[in-house]
């Protein structure tokens, strides 16, 4: 899965979020959510040709407008780029990004405990 760059991945959390959208829906939820300067119509669809050429995203065409909508999930890229990082700067181990997060004090004892709860009710669902 390719890389995308910061405005790929801002424009992709927004349809992720809206699931179905024209470009003047995500034009709107920057001005109005992220409270930015609305951007030139031009830029936010050359941006979402893009992620639609790395098969981020698909559209339907009503005649001239363009509804797009996600090919890949949050949870699917996020997986991604969570691997690429533990590749990249903790020898491939997420126990070794685990342990530089509680290090680093990013992650409380609460958030740990609640990670090992999931990570047994995974294994206990997956021994069933």
């Amino acid at each position: 899965m390719k890389k995308l760059t910061k405005a790929e991945e801002e424009v992709m959390q927004i349809v992720w979020d809206l699931e179905r959208c024209l470009v003047s829906d995500l034009l709107d939820h920057l001005e109005k959510e992220k409270g930015m300067e609305r951007p030139p119509h031009s830029t936010i669809s050359s941006i979402v040709r893009s992620l639609e050429a790395k098969e981020f995203v698909g559209h339907k065409a009503y005649g001239r407008t363009y509804e797009y909508f996600p090919l890949v999930s949050r949870e699917e890229y996020s997986r991604t780029r969570l691997r690429k990082l533990a590749t990249d700067y903790f020898d491939g181990s997420m126990k070794n990004l685990v342990s530089f997060l509680v290090k680093d004090k990013e992650l409380s004892i609460r958030e740990l405990s609640e990670m090992l709860e999931l990570l047994q009710k995974g294994d206990q669902q997956k021994g069933k």
